[in-house]
């Protein structure tokens, strides 16, 4: 069975409009508006970990709980949701990925 790699998951989080890579405590992140909305949370790259909001999280994790489940503890209770590559299709990630990287990147009305 097919699987995410991480060189996937980095491509795909570079693949969003203004998406740099810079490292945050020793392992890759992708930020955009300098926000975090994805990274590697493990040297390994086995794993990845997107920011979404708690409603979002409970979404994905309901819908693919082989692919999401929740950061332990406050982050993920925050909506820090962890990506098994593994288990991972790339449509899904994305679709995920692109409600992470909205949150921080497109500027919210007031």
């Amino acid at each position: 069975m097919w699987h995410m790699t991480a060189a996937d998951f980095r491509k795909l989080a570079l693949s969003f409009p203004d998406a740099i890579e810079a490292s945050h405590m020793g392992h890759p992140d992708f930020r955009a508006r300098g926000k975090i909305f994805a990274t590697f949370p493990k040297p390994d790259e086995k794993v990845g970990m997107i920011k979404l909001t708690p409603e979002q999280q409970a979404m994905f994790v309901k819908d693919e709980p082989a692919m999401f489940e929740p950061v332990p503890g406050g982050w993920g209770r925050n909506g820090s949701t962890l990506v098994q590559l593994k288990a991972a299709k790339v449509t899904v990630v994305r679709r995920a990925m692109e409600q992470a990287w909205t949150n921080v990147a497109v500027k919210k009305k007031k």
